[in-house]
């Protein structure tokens, strides 16, 4: 029985000390930024989104479907605008920055543009977690066919991947 204990905290030292290690190498400049200190509150959210999926359904079971045209309208607008947003950043500090058609290295610079870049995938990282309320119009909506492996995997998996993109590669190709 001990040493089983033993073993458990030497194993949970042993990921404390490799998370530590790795947080030490990650990219000091998304350092405060918001939800960028810990991958605790995009895990929570990430699970809190694959519950929607689960009840949600269920909720609706007995309820009549909302009627979202107004609120999708603008929620579709507000992710184009985002997206151009991101994508004329990228594209305008990319060139100001240097970068060239070629693989681009990742710069940890806090030089103006470089920075700019690292805001804008930051932007694009939070964009995933806005993007989870696809799944909530299709769910209120009672649209349950469109709720496929695909769509649910894709959208909890991005979030998650996209953390771990901005925490130590935001910048360079």
């Amino acid at each position: 029985m001990f040493q089983t204990m033993e073993l458990l905290q030497d194993a949970i030292s042993h990921l404390a000390k490799a998370y530590d290690d790795m947080i030490a190498i990650s990219d000091p400049r998304v350092s405060g930024w918001l939800l960028m200190d810990s991958p605790i509150p995009t895990i929570i959210i990430t699970l809190l989104y694959l519950l929607m999926v689960w009840w949600g359904p269920k909720i609706m079971k007995s309820h009549e479907p909302l009627e979202m045209k107004r609120i999708m309208m603008a929620y579709n607008f507000g992710c184009v605008f985002l997206s151009f947003y991101i994508v004329k950043e990228c594209v305008l500090c990319g060139y100001m920055a240097g970068y060239r058609v070629q693989c681009q290295p990742v710069t940890y610079s806090y030089d103006e543009w470089e920075m700019r870049i690292a805001k804008a995938m930051w932007w694009f990282y939070f964009s995933k977690c806005i993007e989870m309320l696809d799944t909530f119009f299709f769910i209120v909506r009672k649209k349950n066919s469109q709720l496929s492996f695909l769509h649910v995997y894709h959208h909890s998996s991005m979030f998650l991947l996209w953390w771990i993109g901005v925490k130590w590669v935001a910048g360079g190709q």
